[in-house]
């Protein structure tokens, strides 16, 4: 990311404060890296949703506060066809675009920008598909929204239907990620004829309740209240990102007063927070799963039995002990237990190092070297990577398997973790984007989700699996999606193509002087409805 700021020269948030006027509120929130980018589009990653579809962007629907319940967006209504094939929003008028240095807007949003936002991600041919070179669409071509969509019809400057190719359950949920954020075409249009494409995902324009003003990168990301914003504006003046990727300095900051909001704090340090009385602490069970994805395409994880083999040589529970310090529980299947349709009755893969040691050994697996990736920061999902890594290289040395532990940047982790040819296995996990069981096992393990560029880092493609899962989406009667997500998730068991490790509960904490501030099931940070007391 190349440094996009233009007006910004302070190095710091705490520089930054100092040269607001007397009455602006600003909240600082003490986040855990960067963001890959600005346009929603192309990631998947929440720290880069954080940044950008939250307080920049709207979506034609939105989830309220809170929960994963759907409510309106840039579109105040819509129908859908008794047949589930059509959906026709009324979309929401007088709504402004944000404007910038190099853009001001002419007109407002309309059925134009939902149409440029869908197509520049569905269509190859689309003069916006590859505006940046190798650019992909993680999440629409995971949830296979190219053949799902139709077309989409402008019925009037301010109606928009989406005639669907089958019926797909989860599809109002969908459209309401962070990945489906309605970008301006006139906007795209101005960067286009300045020969500034790029700018798309540096400088970007929105109808969010914030205004992006300036990033320096792997430092500070500074936003201004949008004034003419469509609904409740904001309660601060002004917002700040002070990028901080180490837990115990974000906690610093936080004890001194120069942030007043941090997220994923060590598990070491939960009790030292419930002590402060300048502190309060937020908490609940996490929507989330953190996995040891094997490359199922290279031998010899290409193998079922092997995959098998290396999981029960994992001592899961120590790993919750030592990582997640109480704040967690061992994980066996692809999904929460708190979500609907999660599979209880199926029996987790045992701690058995002897076991493990004699089916490789059966398979012809002997002096095996591999590497364990472990993420560079902290994760809903996932505490400390690198810890776990290390614990489960001393676990696969008990069965004869050497192991070299790798990392890289954030966001270069996340891009070549998606190459086909990945060796080893990568530690990832995922929270939940929508309240739905496909957006894990549709999203992470379908055959449509894997391939260059896809969220199945597994590389993994079972028919079977797969076939339960479209069906699955087909329906929308909840019983029988449960029975279907039930029996793919014995096929996921039985196949392993990942180990499962934990899921994490989520704390957040904060000030006592915030209020407003709302956890999300889906692990989001948003400001517009946070307030500080004077």
């Amino acid at each position: 990311m190349k440094l996009v700021t233009r007006s910004l020269v302070a190095a710091s948030a705490l520089a930054m404060m100092t040269a607001m006027p007397a009455m602006a509120k600003t909240f600082v929130y003490c986040s855990e890296a960067s963001p890959e980018g600005f346009d929603p589009a192309p990631y998947t990653s929440g720290t880069t949703f954080d940044a950008s579809a939250h307080p920049v962007y709207n979506r034609l629907v939105e989830f309220k506060k809170g929960t994963t319940e759907i409510e309106p967006g840039l579109a105040e209504a819509w129908e859908v066809s008794a047949d589930g094939l059509e959906y026709t929003f009324k979309l929401r008028q007088g709504v402004k675009w944000h404007s910038n240095e190099i853009f001001t807007p002419t007109r407002d949003f309309n059925a134009d920008d939902v149409i440029f936002s869908y197509e520049r991600q569905g269509k190859a041919d689309h003069p916006w598909n590859q505006y940046i070179a190798g650019v992909s669409y993680e999440y629409f071509n995971s949830m296979e929204m190219a053949s799902l969509i139709k077309e989409i019809v402008k019925v009037d400057d301010y109606t928009v239907k989406f005639v669907l190719t089958r019926p797909e359950a989860p599809f109002m949920a969908n459209i309401a990620m962070p990945f489906a954020s309605i970008i301006s075409a006139e906007y795209a249009e101005a960067l286009d004829k300045a020969g500034k494409r790029e700018d798309l995902n540096n400088l970007p324009v929105g109808t969010g309740p914030f205004k992006f003003v300036a990033y320096q990168k792997d430092a500070v990301i500074r936003y201004a209240k949008n004034a003419d914003y469509w609904g409740d504006a904001p309660m601060i003046d002004d917002l700040v990102f002070a990028i901080t990727p180490d837990a115990a300095v974000r906690l610093q900051k936080l004890k001194a007063g120069e942030c007043h909001l941090m997220p994923f704090p060590s598990p070491a340090d939960l009790e030292t927070i419930k002590a402060d009385p300048n502190l309060k602490l937020d908490e609940q069970a996490g929507l989330n799963v953190a996995y040891l994805g094997y490359n199922t395409t290279m031998a010899p994880f290409d193998n079922a039995k092997v995959r098998k083999a290396l999981n029960m040589a994992i001592n899961k529970q120590a790993i919750i002990d030592a990582v997640y310090q109480g704040a967690g529980q061992v994980a066996k299947n692809p999904i929460p237990p708190t979500m609907w349709s999660y599979n209880d009755a199926i029996v987790d893969d045992p701690y058995d190092p002897e076991a493990a040691k004699k089916i490789l050994e059966e398979e012809g697996v002997k002096d095996l070297s591999m590497k364990i990736w472990a993420m560079p920061v902290q994760r809903p999902y996932m505490p400390n990577a690198r810890r776990a890594a290390e614990l489960m290289q001393e676990d696969f040395a008990k069965v004869g398997v050497k192991v070299e532990i790798v990392t890289y940047e954030w966001g270069e982790y996340l891009k070549k973790s998606t190459e086909v040819n990945r060796d080893g296995a990568v530690i990832l996990g995922w929270t939940g984007d929508n309240g739905d069981p496909d957006n894990f096992m549709g999203v992470l393990l379908s055959c449509a989700a894997a391939g260059e560029g896809g969220a199945n880092r597994a590389q993994w493609c079972n028919e079977d699996f797969s076939a339960l899962i479209s069906q699955a989406k087909q329906t929308a009667d909840v019983a029988e999606r449960t029975r279907l997500y039930e029996e793919a998730q014995v096929i996921f068991k039985d196949q392993a193509p990942w180990a499962t490790l934990g899921h994490s509960t989520q704390y957040v904490p904060m000030s006592n002087k915030v209020s407003g501030f709302v956890m999300s099931p889906l692990g989001d940070f948003t400001f517009e409805a946070v307030d500080i007391a004077e």
